[in-house]
C-alpha cells in the first residue's frame, strides 16, 4: 500500500492526501512531523520534506505535484486533470496560480514564525505579502472567469489545489487576503471543506481520519 508521510497543516501533504482519495488510491497516512519527529522521518526519508510518498515498491518520492503526477497514472483512466488540451493548458494555468499562492503564503508564515524577530527584513516580507494577494487576486479573477464544476464528490487537480492553499493561508495568516477580496476562492474553499475527502483529512496535526 502506498504510505503518505507528513502532517495535515502541511497544505502539500493535506492537497496530496485529498487528491489520493478522490483518485480511488488506497494509502496509509503516517502524520510526522519534520520538526518533532526529525529523526523518526529520516529513516524513511533522510532528506525530510514533506510530502513524502513511499511506493508500494519502497519507492521514495518528494514534491506534491510529482507525487501527484505518480498518482495520475497509477490511478487512470480516473484523472483530476482534463483529456482536452486547451483545458489541460488553462487547467494549468490556474494551478499555476494556486501553487504560487501556496508557496509564497508558506514562504511568508516560515519568515514570521521561524525567524527570530530581529533577523527579519521588513521589505522581504513586504514583498512576499505582495506576491501572495497577486497571486491570489488572479486566481480569483480565473475563478470567476471559469468557474469550476462543483457537482458530485471531487474536484478537478486546479479546484482542489486552490481550496487547500486559500484554507491554508487564511489559518496561517489571517488578515492577509480577505474573503471579500476574494469571494470565488471563499466559496469555493466552503465547498470543498464540506467534501468526504477534505473532511477526512482536516487541516491539522491529527492523522487521516475515517471517510464520511
Amino acid at each position: 500500500m502506498l504510505k503518505l508521510v507528513g502532517m495535515l497543516d502541511s497544505p502539500y501533504v493535506r492537497r496530496v492526501a485529498v487528491s489520493l482519495q478522490m483518485l480511488g488510491l488506497r494509502f496509509e497516512h503516517r502524520a510526522l512531523s519534520v520538526f518533532r519527529h526529525f529523526d523518526e522521518f529520516s529513516q524513511l526519508n533522510p532528506v525530510v520534506r514533506v510530502p513524502t510518498l513511499v511506493s508500494e515498491d519502497g519507492v521514495v518520492l518528494m514534491d506534491s505535484t510529482l507525487i501527484l503526477d505518480y498518482a495520475e497514472r497509477l490511478a487512470r483512466p480516473r484523472s483530476l486533470m482534463p483529456a482536452d488540451p486547451l483545458e489541460w493548458q488553462h487547467a494549468l494555468h490556474a494551478l499555476g496560480l494556486a501553487l504560487a499562492a501556496g508557496d509564497k503564503s508558506v514562504a511568508l508564515f516560515y519568515e514570521r514564525n521561524l525567524r527570530p524577530a530581529e533577523k527579519q527584513h521588513a521589505p522581504w516580507a513586504q514583498r512576499i505579502e505582495g506576491q501572495v494577494r497577486a497571486a491570489y487576486a488572479a486566481l480569483e479573477a480565473d475563478l470567476q472567469r471559469r468557474p469550476p464544476r462543483l457537482d458530485g464528490d471531487t474536484l478537478a487537480q486546479p479546484a482542489l489545489s486552490a481550496a487547500v492553499f486559500w484554507n491554508f493561508t487564511q489559518r496561517a495568516l489571517p488578515g492577509l487576503v480577505g474573503e471579500a477580496d476574494c469571494p470565488a476562492l471563499a466559496a469555493l474553499s466552503a465547498h470543498a471543506e464540506s467534501l468526504p475527502a477534505f473532511r477526512a483529512a482536516p487541516h491539522g496535526e491529527t492523522a487521516m481520519q475515517a471517510v464520511s
